[in-house]
């Protein structure tokens, strides 16, 4: 259980502007076999999509505080990703599991008002996927 709790919460921090490894951890248990494949992917999708919808919220309702010292996103980061986000829409959420800008552009969703069952269905579609493929991954060459 502490394995489980380690993951979702590594997956957590690494989805927001915390940096952490969730594949590390990812691969890590999964060579340990403690473990089955489809539980950890399933605890590091659901804490990751979880830190993604903070970045949402900080997006939706604390975007005026842009500019601030203690505000985990320059705005250059920002500016960027609103950009993407403007001409790519929706579909730009598919890059929300990119390194760099994929937490930016969960934040300018929020910002832009995307609907949360749609960020949530694409976000998780986005990022259970890089686990299912990083696991598939590490189970064919362990």
């Amino acid at each position: 259980m502490l394995a489980l709790s380690g993951l979702f919460l590594i997956a957590f921090a690494a989805a927001t502007l915390i940096p952490a490894q969730s594949e590390a951890a990812l691969v890590a248990l999964l060579l340990s076999d403690a473990q089955p494949p489809w539980l950890l992917v399933g605890v590091a999708t659901l804490g990751n999509v979880a830190g993604s919808v903070v970045n949402w919220l900080l997006g939706r309702f604390l975007m005026r505080y842009r500019g601030r010292r203690w505000f985990p996103v320059s705005p250059a980061a920002i500016d960027r990703a609103t950009g993407w986000y403007r001409r790519w829409g929706y579909l730009s959420l598919f890059g929300a599991w990119l390194p760099l800008v994929g937490d930016p552009l969960t934040l300018a969703a929020g910002a832009l008002r995307e609907p949360l069952w749609r960020f949530l269905a694409i976000v998780t579609l986005a990022k259970g996927g890089r686990y299912v493929l990083l696991a598939l991954a590490t189970l064919q060459l362990a």
